[in-house]
């Protein structure tokens, strides 16, 4: 899918890029596969601001995507694929057999008319999802449960899979996108293929507006504020920093300093770190 450029009629689009959309086939979604997306601003339940710098998005639709991929035996035929402004891949609605309707993240290659099916017996190929063990070493998958049953986590995002490496005493060795080699249990289930919409990488927003769009606000530099509004404000000029290592607003170290407390317990099942 390639990106489409502008003539350079003003700064705004000189560097823009956008998709042309040539996979999108069905334009409006589902009614009764949409809900309310409601935006939070960057604030909790309580009201506090617990993410800096999220607001102000465009207004959008849920689409309920199917991570799970539970619907076993029942073949399902693609009828669209659909733009979901919620995410960087496309989605594609599903039909199956017995009436039942469901969104996918659309694989690489999935086609309108093609079938797709779930759970033991599945042949190998894309859009096609089952356990890790029933598959052959080698495949590229995506959409990758860590606790069976729960529904896809990993490698979600557009152009992103996974490889299976090995697989040996109930563990799946999979190499993630960023290089991290992690196990992972072979009834955990994952779908065959790579996640759709390769060129996103190559989109350039090109000006300021279009990261407002996405509920992306400004982010100021500590060193361009004075000093009773960041510790790294103040001085003549470009100064420095004036400390040995960055903070935060509240003077917290950051930039490699190492702030978490305890180990989370997947990060047994890392063998290889990506780092």
């Amino acid at each position: 899918m390639p990106v489409k450029r502008f003539k350079p009629t003003s700064p705004g689009i000189r560097q823009m890029t956008v998709s042309t959309f040539d996979e999108i086939t069905e334009k409006k979604p589902m009614k009764a596969l949409t809900g309310p997306n409601p935006q939070s601003g960057g604030r909790n339940r309580q009201g506090r601001m617990t993410s800096r710098h999220r607001g102000g998005a465009h207004k959008r639709q849920l689409r309920v995507v199917d991570f799970k991929r539970s619907h076993d035996g029942v073949p399902a035929r693609v009828v669209s694929i659909q733009y979901d402004p919620n995410r960087s891949a496309r989605i594609a609605l599903l039909a199956y057999l017995d009436g039942k309707k469901s969104y996918i993240l659309a694989p690489a290659g999935l086609q309108p008319g093609d079938r797709v099916e779930s759970g033991p017996g599945s042949d190998i190929r894309p859009g096609n999802a089952m356990e890790l063990g029933q598959m052959p070493v080698g495949t590229q998958v995506h959409c990758i449960e860590l606790v069976p049953g729960k529904g896809a986590q990993m490698a979600r995002s557009a152009g992103s899979s996974a490889q299976l490496m090995a697989k040996e005493n109930g563990m799946a060795l999979l190499r993630l996108p960023s290089g991290e080699q992690r196990l992972v249990r072979l009834n955990c289930r994952a779908t065959v293929g790579q996640v759709g919409n390769l060129d996103h990488e190559n989109i350039s927003l090109g000006k300021a507006g279009r990261s407002r769009w996405l509920g992306r606000r400004p982010h100021v530099r500590g060193v361009a504020m004075n000093p009773v509004d960041h510790p790294h404000g103040g001085g003549e000029g470009k100064s420095p920093i004036g400390r040995p290592s960055p903070v935060t607003p509240w003077g917290q170290p950051t930039l490699g300093k190492k702030t978490r407390k305890r180990r989370k317990p997947s990060s047994r099942y890392i063998v290889k770190g990506r780092k």
